[in-house]
Parts: structure tokens; C-alpha cells; sequence
């Protein structure tokens, strides 16, 4: 199973270990900027709010006995991951579970 950020890198030509930051991805993807933000600083909250959701790195599995330590993603990496998520759900046109009204603000955004 791949991560959001591989499916991401693969459409759009990068190699699947890219990073990106968040002004590249509204660049990339031309949803604004400050929607973007938003979304980050979301998945930032529910990092803090509930460690438990948190998946072990480079996998998708919840392990809810891991320590908070390096096997868990950070707060930072979890903001990211959202993001990178965010934009494939639009982009596939599935139903966003989290960041929908956030999605209702874009108007029409021309993926490749």
C-alpha cells in the first residue's frame, strides 16, 4: 500500500521519496494556500489531542502502544500527511472524511 505523499509524487512525476512543502503543493496543485495551511495545522491539533490515531512511520498501521518517541510520526509529519491526503481525496473526487468544509471553499482546481 502506498502513503498519500507516494501517490501524490507518482502523478505528478516526482520520485516517490519526495518532499514538498506546502507552498510547492499549492503551487503544484493551485489550491490556496491558506486552505492549505488550515489543513496542517489541523492535523497538528489532532496530533496533540489524540497520540493515540498516530501511525508508526513509513507504514499505515496504527500502534497504539507504541511510545511517543522516533517510531511515531511527528506532529509535523502528521499536519503533512493530511495535506497530502487532502489533495488526493480531491483529486479522486472520494469523499474528504476530514478538511470538508475546507474543501467546499475551492472552486474548481485543474489537477493533472
Amino acid at each position: 500500500m502506498t502513503t498519500h505523499k507516494q501517490q501524490f509524487n507518482k502523478r505528478y512525476g516526482f520520485t516517490l521519496t519526495n518532499s514538498h512543502s506546502i507552498q510547492e503543493l499549492s503551487k503544484l496543485t493551485g489550491i490556496p494556500l491558506k486552505i492549505l495551511n488550515e489543513i496542517n495545522n489541523r492535523g497538528k491539533r489532532a496530533w496533540t489531542q489524540n497520540i493515540k490515531i498516530v501511525k508508526k512511520k513509513e507504514t499505515i498501521e496504527k500502534k497504539e502502544n507504541l511510545p511517543i518517541n522516533k517510531s511515531k510520526l511527528s506532529a509535523n509529519q502528521w499536519g503533512m500527511a493530511r495535506v497530502y491526503a487532502f489533495i488526493n481525496k480531491l483529486h479522486k473526487g472520494t469523499t474528504l472524511n476530514n478538511d470538508a468544509d475546507l474543501g467546499e471553499k475551492i472552486a474548481v482546481v485543474d489537477f493533472v
